[in-house]
């Protein structure tokens, strides 16, 4: 037993019960704790009453949401959403999955159809004026996908590469900025899916696909026969949870949740997540001085 679980199994056993509504709402630089039961107005009440979080989300986009053969949904947001329900209720089970386009996640926050969104959502000013999001739970880039065989290890080895090397990419007016960002004299050849720019890197066209980090290393993932990922990643974007504005005690738990994921009693299933759709097998926080704040110990 690793030292998270049986410290999470110490905790388990003296803690005190949510089901009484007694609740902790203290996130990094969220303030104090406050105990006693949440306000009335509070979804977290609303959803403690329930027995259920309701949780929008995909299904056509891994390693994100997605459906297994069963019809079940799987991916890196899937076990976010579990890892609240699991936060509220001490069961993983408790979601109920309102399966939605990209486009209705913002108003199906505002129209109160879910609880919250776990889609891979993308923060912006902009949006952030329609919804409060959460701490971030994942930082997306723009990833290299590579033969296993390449004779380069990333972006930076492209790059030494100069004109002869060409990359693979999904259409869009910034493609070829983008690429060239970190490989500045590549040869840019532009794709009208992920599909294609990838077929492009198995057919030989191209030296390398740039695609979402994330993708990159669920396909290396996948097929580690076939592809690794590159060693490098740039033009960062986080992505978090969100949830219906005005409403801080609901965004606080969801906070909460997610910064002990990363960082506390339930680092090992966010991080067994990771590991399962990233490849990526993270090291464990250091005790002593929060890890959050930026000290390392020397």
């Amino acid at each position: 037993m690793s030292g998270y679980s049986s410290r999470r199994g110490f905790l388990k056993s003296t803690a005190v019960s949510l089901g009484a509504g007694v609740v902790a709402v203290t996130a990094a630089g969220c303030g104090p704790a406050a105990t006693g039961p949440a306000p009335s107005s509070s979804k977290l009440n609303e959803v403690l009453k329930r027995g259920t979080v309701i949780v929008g989300t995909g299904s056509t986009n891994p390693p994100w949401h997605f459906e297994d053969e069963k019809g079940s949904l799987q991916g890196f947001d899937i076990e976010m959403a579990r890892l609240l329900a699991k936060g509220l209720f001490d069961d993983p089970a408790k979601v109920q999955f309102v399966r939605q386009a990209s486009d209705a996640r913002v108003p199906n926050l505002q129209t109160g159809q879910v609880d919250v969104v776990f889609q891979f959502m993308t923060v912006t000013a902009q949006r952030a004026q329609l919804v409060d999001f959460s701490i971030p739970y994942y930082r997306e880039g723009v990833g290299t996908l590579l033969h296993r065989n390449s004779p380069y290890g990333g972006a930076h080895d492209l790059a030494k590469g100069g004109k002869k090397v060409k990359v693979s990419i999904l259409q869009n007016v910034y493609a070829e900025s983008l690429v060239h960002v970190a490989i500045p004299q590549a040869e840019v050849m532009q794709f009208d899916s992920v599909a294609n720019a990838v077929l492009a890197l198995d057919s030989g066209r191209v030296e390398a696909a740039a695609i979402d980090d994330s993708t990159v290393r669920w396909l290396a993932r996948q097929n580690p026969e076939k592809y690794k990922a590159g060693n490098y990643g740039w033009s960062p974007q986080t992505y978090a949870a969100a949830v219906r504005p005005g409403d801080p005690v609901w965004l606080h738990f969801v906070n909460t949740v997610l910064h002990e994921g990363m960082t506390g009693v339930e680092f090992d299933a966010y991080a067994s997540g990771f590991e399962k759709y990233f490849g990526v097998k993270l090291a464990p926080p250091p005790v002593g001085f929060p890890v959050e704040f930026g000290v390392r110990h020397s």
